[in-house]
Order: C-alpha cells, then structure tokens, then sequence
C-alpha cells in the first residue's frame, strides 16, 4: 500500500511541477494556487505515508476549479503555417475572388 501512496505522490509533485510551469506562462494566480495544493499534498502524503493528503489535495484542487480559479480556455481556429485558411476550408467563393 505504501507504494501506491508514494506513486499517486509523485504523480501530484509532477502535476504541480507542470502547473507552476503553465502559472509562469500565462500569470494565473488559480494556476499557483492549484499547483501549491497539489504540491503540498504530495509531499504530505510522502512524509506522513498516509493516503488522506492526497484526498484533501484532490478535493481542494476540485474546489479551487468550482471557484473560477482555472484559467478558460482558448481555441484558435486551424491555420495553415502561413496564417491564411488550409485548403479544405476554403469554399468556391473564395477560391473564385482569387481568381
């Protein structure tokens, strides 16, 4: 059982490692703030060889999310390298203003 523990604590620690990288990216504060439970939870998990950290970590991450704290999410539309439409997208209208 320890070992269960100690693998889910470092899946937390490696989360967190990506969310604190995501946080410096775009300057989110719900970013760090997710990360740090994360990362204490998995360290406390590590240290006291307990599963209930790692709960308390998941449920607070949960609640930090049902607060706003994660950032939206952008979609961009599909652009070919070039910055205009792929080929596929383009209708016979366009392809007849071109001509």
């Amino acid at each position: 059982m320890i070992y269960v523990i100690y693998f889910f604590a470092a899946g937390f620690i490696v989360l967190s490692a990506f969310m604190f990288f995501a946080c410096y990216r775009h300057r989110h504060f719900g970013l760090f703030l997710m990360a740090l439970s994360y990362f204490a939870s998995g360290m406390l998990a590590m240290m006291q060889r307990h599963w209930w950290p790692l709960v308390i970590g998941f449920v607070l991450a949960w609640a930090l999310r049902m607060l706003g704290m994660e950032p939206k999410v952008e979609v961009e539309e599909a652009r070919d390298e070039g910055g205009g439409m792929r080929a596929e997208e383009k209708t016979e209208s366009e392809t007849a203003k071109k001509q």
